[in-house]
């Protein structure tokens, strides 16, 4: 099982390319190797293939990278399952994973993250969570994305060490990760491993 990310990025030609393809480049990078694992396609839309225990992590983190940069945001859909035909390039597999992936992006309106895991009941408690979630998620100004994306890149990290690694006062940080709902990330993180893991 594996999971595939579909995505483009909202609000993409009101902002300069140059303002955020780096960015979404260098996420993607931390989940994968161009064009092995992700590619860049039609001007702002992406796919990554990544384990199925990373990919909603991997969500939040690429939403977080994005959202630094003001005005702009990110859709994307989850499809687990299988893939075949592996050649080196994303772009040319095929298999479960990717046409759930696809057609759970079609469907995306105004939700901007959903998952496709081939079970209804798993996809009905984890679509109800992110839609809830995006409730605080869409609402990310760049500082509150800027500091969640720090605590993703180092969860050892105390909020401390973040506040050193941003020059912020540790209250500062502490406020931030409250509005952007770090902690309530982290448990749905740890749900969503768990049930991937026992798929």
């Amino acid at each position: 099982m594996i999971a595939i990310i579909t995505g483009d990025i909202v609000n993409s030609k009101q902002n300069k390319s140059s303002d955020w393809l780096e960015t979404l480049k260098l996420a993607l990078n931390r989940y994968g190797e161009q064009p092995k694992d992700w590619e860049i396609y039609r001007g702002d839309s992406f796919q990554l293939k990544t384990t199925v225990a990373k990919s909603l992590k991997a969500c939040f983190y690429i939403k977080a990278c994005i959202k630094v940069h003001k005005s702009l945001d990110v859709r994307m859909a989850v499809g687990i399952g299988e893939t075949k035909g592996s050649s080196g390039k994303i772009t040319e597999e095929q298999g479960e994973a990717f046409y759930r992936s696809g057609q759970c992006f079609e469907t995306l309106k105004a939700s901007h993250l959903a998952v496709e895991t081939g079970n209804k009941q798993d996809n009905a408690t984890l679509n109800l969570m992110l839609e809830l979630g995006a409730l605080t998620f869409d609402r990310w100004t760049s500082v509150d994305a800027a500091t969640l994306k720090i605590a993703l890149e180092y969860p050892a990290y105390t909020q401390k060490e973040i506040a050193e690694k941003l020059n912020k006062a540790a209250s500062t940080v502490s406020f931030t990760l409250q509005k952007t709902g770090y902690k309530e990330i982290l448990k749905l993180l740890e749900y969503y491993k768990h049930l991937s893991l026992s798929a």
